[in-house]
């Protein structure tokens, strides 16, 4: 058996179905980061337990939860709440934990969109670390998400689940692609910095996961990046064959690169203007002591006798 972790705030449209579909375990365990809505409310009515912790972060929320909350089962499965769980995974699950050939395992997603999946542009089979032993696998952040980092062999798992992007409907998905794209602006800026493109993983790597970060790391090099991203995905990943929903899919990826380029330069900007003050106010000191000095210096060598009309206007 394994347990299973549910992320969750403020996700009170999703919770009931997600908690549903994760009750073919018998340890489930709601991970709330403190919902101002009804999440917690309708979490209590099922037979699990709930745990709240203030978010920081995906990557801390995750460790503290590995960290802090118990589970009954030494093999646990990650869930976020627009995301479901499927007999046939959870049946895969059981069989894998069994032979124990791995300390972790990656889940492909299919993503859904306006009622459609997204099978070309989002590069499917995307892979997630999901099921894991506890204690061989952590994560740390990254952008606006979180990467594992794993103490063991990993694998792929065959069967899939589903992850309903849009089931709050758009508005919820700009709202928080616009804060993720806050965090993305950040890590493009340390990546430039400090980071370097893993050709080796790009051409030859053993897995989609390695591919794919590679690829991420080289598109943030690349000029016109939402333009180009947006042609990747429409005409060579084949989102043209997803329909109305995969033009939408790809435009809104491209906008949502396009909002992390803003943010870079609104970035750059506000560091460049935070350091300009900093430098004229230094180069005002250095000019005002030279001025004294040099005021100074013409005093000490220009003595004027002092005559008694001087002296007398000062009775």
């Amino acid at each position: 058996m394994i347990s299973v972790y549910i992320l969750t705030y403020n996700e009170e449209i999703d919770i009931a179905d997600c908690i549903e579909s994760a009750l073919l375990s018998d340890d489930v365990i709601v991970v709330d980061s403190f919902s101002t809505d009804r999440t917690v409310e309708i979490a209590s009515k099922y037979p699990v337990r709930v745990v709240q912790h203030k978010f920081e972060s995906h990557g801390q929320q995750r460790t503290w939860m590995l960290q802090e909350v118990e589970t009954k089962h030494e093999w646990v499965y990650i869930l976020e709440a627009d995301e479901r769980m499927s007999p046939e995974l959870f049946a895969e699950c059981i069989e894998e934990t069994k032979l124990s050939s791995a300390i972790g395992y990656y889940v492909a997603e299919r993503v859904m969109f306006m009622g459609t999946w997204i099978r070309h542009s989002t590069q499917y089979p995307r892979y997630q670390m999901r099921l894991f032993q506890k204690g061989k696998v952590w994560f740390t952040d990254y952008g606006h998400t979180e990467r594992e980092v794993c103490n063991g062999k990993t694998d792929f798992l065959r069967e899939t689940y589903p992850h309903y992007t849009s089931g709050k409907g758009l508005t919820r998905w700009i709202d928080k692609h616009n804060r993720y794209s806050s965090d993305e602006a950040m890590e493009t800026i340390r990546q430039l910095e400090g980071g370097k493109v893993s050709w080796r993983n790009l051409f030859f790597g053993k897995s989609e996961v390695e591919k794919r970060r590679a690829l991420k790391d080289l598109s943030l090099r690349l000029p016109f990046r939402p333009l180009l991203r947006w042609i990747y995905m429409y005409f060579f990943l084949g989102g043209f064959l997803d329909g109305k929903a995969g033009f939408a899919w790809c435009t809104l990826q491209a906008f949502y690169e396009y909002l992390i380029l803003l943010k870079v330069e609104e970035i750059k900007r506000q560091q460049l203007s935070n350091h300009c003050p900093k430098k004229l106010e230094s180069d005002s000191t250095h000019f005002s002591t030279s001025t004294s000095d040099l005021v100074a210096v013409k005093s000490d060598s220009i003595n004027l006798p002092e005559t008694e009309n001087d002296t007398n206007s000062h009775k």
